[in-house]
């Protein structure tokens, strides 16, 4: 296995839950629950913090994590991503890992079912699907995901696709977690926004547009993200017992 990086963005300003990466959860930082559980994955070879923001930077060196401040300017996520893979040094081959930093329950398994598909040397991309039912699949912000046999990603979409015309189809929900060869990335943030991608406010899209395949990896595993405040509590009592807390 080649080099892997799992940095993880966290950007202070957020609309819904401004200083979100600072937020307490069992009296320590999010990040810091989110930075613990992609360390405890094997194939994670360095783990980052990618922040634009000082007090960010200095709560995570004083848990002594690897930080870096990267610039405010970053329309996405991606880009800060990027950033940071050039400073930490990544190769071409090298794959980077974009953890997000709303995730303060992830599964480190679910790092691993990621990864682990990069030991084929043509595998370029990788995301992760699980199965949703078809209430679920209504909702336009649970992104649903076509797959070939051959675990490519066909299309994403808000829609709930497939459409069963005779029999329901069985629906399979993206999971924002990214792999991407370094070199992918850098051409990901060349590529400037696509159409389709402007379309469906979906940036995986670009990807696709430009034909480059994604391997969608299944998971039992589910997502459990904080978008705002009250999404604390939740998140919080789904950790509590745990051993990575």
């Amino acid at each position: 296995m080649t080099d892997v990086y799992a940095i993880i963005p966290a950007r202070y300003e957020s609309s819904r839950f401004p200083g979100k990466p600072l937020a307490l959860i069992h009296g320590k930082p999010m990040f810091w629950h989110v930075m613990h559980r992609a360390s405890l994955c094997p194939l994670v070879g360095t783990a980052a913090l990618a922040t634009d923001d000082e007090r960010i930077l200095r709560a995570a060196h004083e848990f002594g994590m690897k930080a870096i401040m990267t610039s405010r300017d970053h329309a996405s996520g991606t880009d800060r991503v990027l950033e940071a893979a050039r400073m930490l040094g990544a190769s071409p081959d090298s794959v980077v890992v974009n953890v997000q930093g709303d995730e303060p329950a992830l599964n480190p398994e679910m790092l691993t079912e990621l990864i682990r598909p990069f030991e084929d040397p043509a595998v370029q991309v990788t995301t992760l699907g699980h199965v949703i039912d078809a209430e679920a699949a209504q909702s336009p912000d649970r992104v649903k995901i076509v797959r070939a046999a051959d675990g490519r990603a066909l299309y994403f979409s808000r829609a709930p696709v497939p459409f069963g015309r005779d029999n329901p189809p069985e629906y399979l929900g993206h999971i924002g977690l990214y792999g991407l060869r370094m070199r992918i990335l850098e051409k990901f943030s060349a590529l400037g926004e696509s159409p389709l991608e402007r379309l469906e406010k979906l940036e995986q899209l670009r990807l696709l547009e430009a034909g480059i395949p994604i391997h969608v990896a299944l998971t039992r595993h589910a997502s459990h993200g904080v978008d705002r405040p009250e999404d604390l509590q939740t998140v919080s009592a789904l950790m509590r017992g745990e051993e990575y807390i």
